[in-house]
């Protein structure tokens, strides 16, 4: 989970780790691949969900998918495979022949995952991927995202909502552009208020204040 407030460098970060954008500064490493020097490899092992709807909306449910799977180039055989596994996935089912414009937010956020995890990635960005969708459909994202986690996926959030963060297994706190705090929720708790059940704002004070911020 990555933790911080407006212009800290979240997103920045991920565009950074996807290949998109070059750091000025700095390395990184993405499933072996170095950021700088092998960025096209990395696109091949990663899925990204923006934080702003990017499908089209005046395609179908299917036509999304489709079209993101000729981007990835599955064969068609794999193709419908992945298509009818991601229809399961997200409850998409019986949706299919839907104009993507005319779905919920909610249902929205789920195609969006759903055509990122078509090709099976290794790494997962989502990059506030709940910021706009009621608390129902929060809590029905998290159970799909932690189905990709049982399943070996690894995925990178970013989120506002703390309750969010802290079901994460490590939590990156960032502030100005630098991690300020680094560890599992229990082990921040411990290491900033000396209690595990303090709260993830408590903790996010102590970091920041502890760091100089003022």
């Amino acid at each position: 989970g990555f933790l911080g407030p407006n212009g800290a460098g979240k997103s920045t970060t991920i565009r950074m780790l996807c290949g998109i954008l070059r750091p000025t500064s700095g390395k990184g490493i993405v499933g072996g691949f170095d950021i700088l020097t092998h960025p096209d490899e990395i696109k091949t092992i990663i899925g990204y969900m923006s934080q702003k709807f990017t499908l089209y909306q005046d395609l179908t449910v299917a036509e999304n998918i489709d079209f993101h799977g000729g981007i990835r180039r599955l064969s068609a055989a794999l193709q419908q495979e992945r298509k009818e596994w991601v229809l399961r996935m997200a409850g998409l089912k019986g949706r299919e022949n839907s104009l993507t414009r005319e779905l919920s937010g909610g249902w929205k956020q789920r195609l969006s995952l759903g055509c990122a995890i078509l090709h099976r990635p290794r790494i997962l960005f989502l990059d506030e991927p709940t910021a706009s969708v009621d608390p129902a459909s929060r809590r029905d994202f998290w159970d799909m995202i932690y189905h990709l986690s049982e399943q070996g996926t690894t995925a990178f959030v970013t989120s506002h909502y703390m309750d969010e963060v802290e079901r994460c297994h490590r939590i990156a706190i960032l502030y100005s552009g630098k991690i300020i705090a680094l560890g599992s929720p229990r082990e921040l708790k411990v290491r900033f208020t000396e209690r595990e059940n303090a709260t993830l704002e408590e903790v996010f004070v102590s970091a920041v204040r502890g760091a100089g911020v003022p």
